[in-house]
């Protein structure tokens, strides 16, 4: 049995990846924070689910500011994979807490590879990269080989955190690759992430919980995926025979206005009667447009993206209902 460390396991792609990896048959450790409430909600089905028998899921508290824990935990559990999925990853709030999201995005990848370096433990590691590096685009598709012009403290830190595991590739012959996500989205994106803020607002609105939506930017375009089939790229990263880095995208782009109109005609609503503008909202320094070219992925991996813009818009918003309505009983 393969074990597998995922670092960040109760986010999004963190619990998607955990859901794949346990179907594979995998051992699945995962590093979370302490905290005075719980936060697992996005993996608790896989200790609930009565058709899942023998999960083998286990929890360890950490952070990735401290690296003498992160060592141990290497060494005690000994995976042969490693997912670092773990950072401050909201753009907007990396403005307001910009050294956080350096310490904890680009520092706390040094500390893991460090970790992984220093032990005895031979695991293949994958870094979550972002199209957040590519920021003012300097080619239109972006691809493996498009420079980097970082807008923000969150795409700062990632490029950082790039070049570290590429570092560590070609300084200690580590298996280290890169993911290089285009946007992914899904029911469990988190309610602050502007699709999810879009797609519940939709269903609350609908059952007249809300009666406004406040957004930034309209006009931004971004390539946006569904982050289920995400997190499968993830793992044909770690089970080539040498690594290197990849962009996972659809390429296509999508303004978040016309995130908008689909998620409000979904449910027979004009998008334009309830989404108001607020200036809070933008960042200092926008990313205009961004749009990842995968060929080199379904080249090698034999990887591609099958659930496109409008379905994955639908999906969330038909479980943003299904939350509502329980909400409004």
């Amino acid at each position: 049995m393969k074990k597998a460390l995922i670092t960040g396991i109760t986010g999004q792609d963190g619990s998607y990846l955990a859901d794949l990896l346990i179907e594979k048959g995998y051992e699945v450790h995962g590093i979370i924070r302490r905290a005075s409430s719980f936060n697992t909600s996005r993996i608790d089905h896989l200790y609930q689910d009565p058709h899942i028998s023998g999960v083998r899921l286990f929890l360890h508290h950490g952070d990735l500011c401290d690296s003498l824990n992160l060592t141990r935990l290497i060494d005690r559990i000994g995976p042969e994979e490693i997912y670092h999925l773990g950072a401050q990853s909201h753009v907007r709030v990396s403005y307001d807490i910009p050294e956080n999201t350096g310490d904890i995005t680009a520092l706390g990848t040094i500390r893991i590879l460090e970790a992984l370096r220093e032990s005895r433990v031979q695991a293949r590691f994958y870094q979550a990269s972002s199209s957040e590096m590519f920021g003012k685009v300097q080619a239109v598709p972006q691809t493996e080989t498009t420079p980097f012009w970082p807008r923000s403290p969150y795409a700062v830190a990632k490029v950082y955190a790039y070049w570290a595991t590429v570092n560590y590739r070609e300084s200690y012959g580590m298996h280290a690759s890169n993911g290089i996500l285009f946007n992914h989205e899904s029911p469990r994106r988190g309610e602050t992430f502007v699709t999810r803020k879009i797609t519940r607002a939709v269903a609350r609105i609908k059952l007249g919980i809300q009666k406004e939506l406040y957004l930034g930017n309209l006009d931004a375009k971004r390539d946006w995926g569904f982050a289920k089939e995400f997190v499968e790229g993830m793992w044909r990263m770690l089970q080539q025979d040498t690594p290197d880095d990849y962009v996972l995208a659809t390429n296509e782009t999508h303004t978040v206005r016309e995130f908008c109109e689909v998620a409000f005609a979904h449910v027979g609503l004009d998008w334009q009667q309830f989404v108001k503008f607020d200036a809070r909202y933008e960042r200092p320094a926008e990313v205009d447009l961004l749009i990842g070219d995968y060929a080199k992925a379904k080249r090698v991996l034999g990887w591609e993206p099958k659930v496109k813009f409008r379905e994955l818009v639908q999906i969330m918003v038909d479980a943003d209902l299904e939350a509502a309505k329980h909400e409004h009983r």
